[in-house]
C-alpha cells in the first residue's frame, strides 16, 4: 500500500480522493460478503452503536489516512512506514489507561511490551533526526536530503507532525474498534460500515479541500487505479475484517504490535521500485 499509494501520489493524486475512492471500493466488495455471512450474529443498530460507527470511520479513514498520505507527500513510504512504527506504544499506553491491557511490571510479557514502546518510538525519532551517509541509492531521486537544504528539512518536520497525530488517531481507531466488537461482534458488517461512512465523509472533506478542481476525480488504468483498487481490497476491507476478529481473542496492542514489520518491507521496496535512498541513519 505504501509503495503504489506514494507512485500515484508522485503521479498528482490527491491524497483526498485516494481515501474517497479505496473505502468505496472496499465498501463494494465486503458488503456482500457482510450481507450473507453476517445475518445470524448482526446485532441491531442503536444510535449507540451508530455513533461509534461514525467515530471510527471519522478517525481512520477520513483522519489518519488524509494525514498519513499527506505526510508522505513531503517525506517518502519508507519514512511514512517508518514513522508508523510509534502505533504500537500509542495504543499500548492508550490500553493501559482504559484497562484494556493489563501491565505488571514483574511479568516478562508486560517487561518486553515496555521495552518494545521505547524501542518503536526510540527507532520513530531516529529514522526522523538521523540520515548518515548513502549506502544505497542515486543522488537526484524523490528522496528525502536534509543536509544543506532547509527547506526540506521543513517538509521531514512537517510530514513527521502530520503522520505523528495520524498514528494518535490509528490508535484511537484500534481501541474504539476493541470496544465496539464488543457490542457489536459482526466484523464483515463493522468493516462494511467503517467503509461506506468513511467514503461519505472524506467525500465531503475532498468536495472542502479541493473545491473548484473536478479533474481531480478522474483516474484512468494506470498506477492511480491500482493503488485504489489494491489499497482498498486488501488494507481497508481485509485488513478491518481480520484485525478485528485477531483483536476480539488478543486485544489491539497485539494487533499494532506488527506495525513496524511493515518498515523493513517498505524500505527495501521503496529502493528497488521507487529509486529511495537508503541512508545509514535508517
Amino acid at each position: 500500500m505504501d509503495i503504489l499509494s506514494k507512485a500515484a501520489l508522485n503521479k498528482g493524486m490527491s491524497n483526498y480522493v485516494l481515501v474517497v475512492y479505496r473505502h468505496a471500493v472496499a465498501f463494494l466488495v465486503i458488503a456482500p460478503f457482510a450481507f450473507i455471512f453476517d445475518k445470524q450474529v448482526r446485532p441491531k443498530m442503536t444510535f449507540s452503536i451508530f455513533m461509534k460507527l461514525v467515530a471510527l470511520s471519522l478517525l481512520e479513514p477520513v483522519i489518519d489516512q488524509n494525514l498519513y498520505f499527506l505526510g508522505m507527500k513531503y517525506t517518502t513510504a519508507t519514512f511514512a512506514a517508518s514513522m508508523g512504527n510509534i502505533l504500537p506504544a500509542i495504543t499500548f499506553v492508550m490500553a493501559c489507561i482504559l484497562r484494556l491491557e493489563k501491565l505488571k511490571i514483574r511479568s516478562k510479557r508486560s517487561q518486553a511490551k515496555v521495552f518494545g514502546t521505547l524501542a518503536t518510538v526510540g527507532g520513530a525519532m531516529m529514522m526522523t533526526l538521523m540520515t548518515g551517509p548513502v549506502l544505497f541509492g542515486r543522488h537526484g531521486n524523490n528522496s528525502i536530503r536534509q543536509h544543506g537544504n532547509g527547506e526540506n528539512i521543513q517538509h521531514v518536520i512537517k510530514g513527521s507532525v502530520m503522520i505523528t497525530i495520524g498514528c494518535f488517531s490509528w490508535a484511537c481507531f484500534m481501541i474504539l474498534q476493541a470496544m465496539t466488537l464488543e457490542i457489536y461482534p459482526a466484523e464483515l458488517s463493522l468493516t462494511a460500515w467503517i467503509c461506506l461512512l468513511g467514503t461519505i465523509e472524506g467525500a465531503i472533506v475532498a468536495l472542502i479541500m479541493e473545491r473548484g478542481n473536478r479533474s481531480i476525480w478522474s483516474i484512468n488504468w494506470d498506477t492511480k487505479l491500482l493503488a485504489v483498487v489494491y489499497s482498498g481490497v486488501i488494507c481497508s476491507g481485509l485488513t478491518y475484517y481480520i484485525q478485528g476478529i485477531v483483536m476480539k481473542t488478543r486485544g489491539p496492542v497485539f494487533v499494532t504490535a506488527f506495525g513496524p514489520l511493515a518498515m523493513v518491507i517498505v524500505a527495501v521496496m521503496g529502493f528497488f521500485i521507487l529509486a529511495e535512498q537508503l541512508y545509514l541513519g535508517r
